[in-house]
Parts: structure tokens; sequence; C-alpha cells
């Protein structure tokens, strides 16, 4: 550790006041560094180059877990979760820790429709179930609502919409959006809040005419819908939490760029660790 640390202080002060500070001698230090680093050290230094990239490529997102499942399937090197956190410690990289989620909408009026769902949120098959919620971001020309509709099977966001108004008229796109490029089967579960932008008649006329179940959480009770009111702290955490968007429009591309990775590229603890388009990709081949 005294030689690192003289390598690593050579150009603010000379080796020969740094050997007699720390107690070591010249030629002992000139040794150390004219040897090969050990295997031990080579490796580390490959590991750290591998974690910084995965960690770039997450957009900052991923802690220990994440980048140790990476490191693996990723890019073959096999390591311990601990030696994972020393690396990532001095590569000075670290995760997004996820909020606790809070609800983010509440209920109105009387459901038209009991809770099918029961948080089942374990599904075998995609296009069975899918649950649907709404939340706010702010920008500096005020509020942009995200409207969202997950696949549980996968946890895929399959349809989204995005809008200055909180309505059917931005609900109603998100569910066109995931029937237009999912075609599900009749007899689909569709699960959401007791809100009025789902409750509405426009909205459950366009679900029942595709064959849907409307299902629907209990009033006041987010732990009902948790699969998506968790997706949207994971959106919080990992974007909207450090932006600082100047319009609404700057939000929509910064909530598309990060959907699509979402989808196809960030790993997902439920999913053993792969990306929901890897997982869907297996559920269809199995």
């Amino acid at each position: 550790m005294r030689y690192a640390c003289i390598r690593q202080h050579e150009g603010a002060f000379t080796v020969v006041l740094m050997c007699r500070v720390l107690g070591v001698s010249r030629a002992g230090y000139y040794a150390w560094r004219a040897r090969r680093p050990s295997a031990w050290a080579q490796r580390d230094r490959q590991l750290r180059v591998a974690i910084r990239a995965i960690h770039t490529a997450s957009r900052g997102c991923y802690g220990r877990p994440r980048i140790h499942r990476a490191l693996r399937d990723e890019h073959g090197l096999r390591c311990s979760p601990k030696r994972v956190g020393r690396l990532m410690r001095l590569e000075g990289v670290r995760g997004k820790r996820a909020r606790r989620f809070r609800p983010t909408t509440r209920a109105a009026g009387t459901a038209p429709a009991p809770n099918h769902l029961q948080r089942q949120f374990q599904v075998a098959h995609v296009n069975r179930v899918w649950a649907s919620d709404v939340t706010a971001c702010r920008t500096a020309h005020g509020w942009l609502y995200v409207a969202v509709v997950l696949d549980l099977a996968s946890r895929r966001v399959i349809g989204w919409s995005a809008g200055a108004s909180l309505g059917q008229e931005l609900t109603l796109p998100a569910l066109r959006h995931a029937l237009r490029h999912r075609a599900p089967p009749t007899g689909l579960l569709h699960h959401s809040d007791r809100g009025m932008h789902y409750t509405g008649t426009s909205y459950q006329r366009l679900l029942a005419a595709h064959g849907g179940i409307a299902s629907m959480s209990r009033t006041g009770d987010c732990w009902d819908n948790a699969v998506v009111e968790s997706f949207f702290a994971t959106l919080k955490t990992e974007l909207v939490a450090d932006a600082r968007w100047p319009s609404r429009a700057d939000a929509i591309a910064d909530i598309r760029q990060y959907l699509d990775w979402y989808n196809r590229q960030r790993l997902h603890s439920t999913l053993n660790y792969v990306s929901p388009a890897v997982f869907e990709r297996r559920l269809t081949a199995a």
C-alpha cells in the first residue's frame, strides 16, 4: 500500500521525500515498480474497465447486483459480488437507489369492475394480463402526465403516452398503442386503478371491443397495482430525479429513450436479471 501511494503521488512529491516520510527505501520502491503486476492485479484492472463500461451503458443506474450479473453474462467475467463492490468503490461508481413508491393517482367514483387480479403478479404467458397506471413528471412548462401499459408476464412497457392533461385523452392512446402492437387474445385481463381516466366510457368500450376484461384495484390501495407502481418508482429514480427539463417535449424525448432502453437492455431482478425483451423471447421459445 505504501509503494502504491508513492506511485500515485509521484507527480506531486519527490520519490526521495515520500520514501523518507513513509519509511521505505528507494531501492525497494523501484524494485516494486519494475515488477509485473500480479495475476490478481491484472484481473482487477480488467474488471474495473468492464465495470466502468457497464455502469456507463446502464446510464449510471446499475448497482452491484446488476453489474455482477452483466460481468458474467455480457463480458464472460466471473468474480464474487464482494469483489465487484470493492472495485466499484475504487472506480467511484454506484447505482441509483430506488425510493419507496407512493400511489400516483387517486380513485374517483365507483369501480365498474372487481379486483380480478388479486395481486397475482406472476403470469406465465404474455398477453394474458396487462396493468396500467399514470404518473406525473415536473418540467419547466408544468406537469407532464405519463400513462403506461405493462405486460405482467415480462414487465415490458407495451404501450405509453404522455401529455399535459390527465384524462382519457392520455390513457386511451396508451391502450391503443398496446392493442395495436400486441393483438391480445379474447379474455385479456386489464388491471388499473379506479381513476376516471380508466373507468370512463370510451376506455372501457375500447377494452371490451378487443375482448378485454377489466380488473380494478380497491379504493386507496396502491399495492393492488404494485408492479406498475414499482415501475414508476424505478423511472423516477433512474431518470426523473436528476432531470431538469425545460419543456414537456424534452421530457417526452428522454422518456421515450429510457423506455426503449428499459425494454431492450435493462436487467430486471424479477426476471432473473435479463431484460423484458430477452425474457419474452425465452418465453415464446419455450
